[in-house]
């Protein structure tokens, strides 16, 4: 059976292979939970320049991009709006709607016709209610996920740049990569933008990392792929 979203994209709307049952939140699932959270998803259409959500609206909402690309931006006390990041189809957003009650702290705008898949704070609780073991595999997807983003975090204390680097892609390998005999392998492309954006600094600088680390034999690069040894 095909993806339950296809039947909401328009024309000239590219989707994610990506659904909804896949995403780290909730891994580890039995199949009929996860037909449970594919039935139960709502499905939503936004046009370009549409608001999903915005800075100051109470965060009662997750959900996965199929389709489209949103900008995320802040408003600052002085009234400038500042562009934080683009999300593109497959991404994933709103998982706080689990952990607290609180408002958005940024807005969310469609750059493109959009399309999401995802729940409300109200109808993911009704489900919770039908299906238990979904709520208790969610608690601990979301604690693996803390654990990660400590280690992450603490990875940026470490005074030289290509240790700092080597631990970001070791933590990313170990979540979305596969453990082999020749070591981890990423097989999805990192740009150099996107691994300075979670190690915290230019890309001229990982630039310059990733060229040491290949030259100490720590990282391997064959096409798309890269090893970590």
């Amino acid at each position: 059976m095909g993806c339950i979203c296809n039947a909401h994209i328009g024309p000239g709307l590219d989707a994610s292979p990506v659904c909804i049952g896949q995403l780290w939140i909730f891994q580890n699932l039995q199949p009929e939970e996860l037909l449970a959270i594919t039935q139960a998803a709502q499905r939503q259409v936004y046009q370009k320049g549409q608001s999903v959500f915005s800075q100051g609206d109470q965060a009662a909402q997750m959900f996965l991009l199929k389709a489209g690309r949103v900008k995320l931006s802040k408003v600052t006390e002085e009234g400038e709006e500042i562009t934080l990041d683009i999300r593109k189809a497959g991404d994933f957003l709103g998982e706080t709607m689990l952990t607290e009650d609180s408002a958005y702290p940024l807005s969310a705008t469609c750059l493109e016709d959009t399309l999401t898949c995802g729940f409300t704070k109200s109808g993911f609780e009704k489900l919770i209610l039908e299906h238990a073991n979904i709520g208790l595999q969610v608690i601990k997807n979301l604690s693996k996920r803390i654990a990660s983003l400590t280690s992450r975090v603490g990875s940026l204390s470490l005074t030289h740049l290509e240790d700092r680097l080597y631990n970001v892609l070791i933590n990313v390998a170990q979540e979305h990569g596969i453990k082999e005999r020749q070591g981890y392998v990423i097989q999805f492309p990192l740009t150099h933008e996107e691994l300075g954006f979670l190690v915290g600094v230019h890309r001229v600088s990982i630039t310059r990392a990733m060229k040491s680390l290949k030259e100490s034999g720590k990282i391997r690069q064959e096409g798309r792929t890269l090893i970590l040894v």
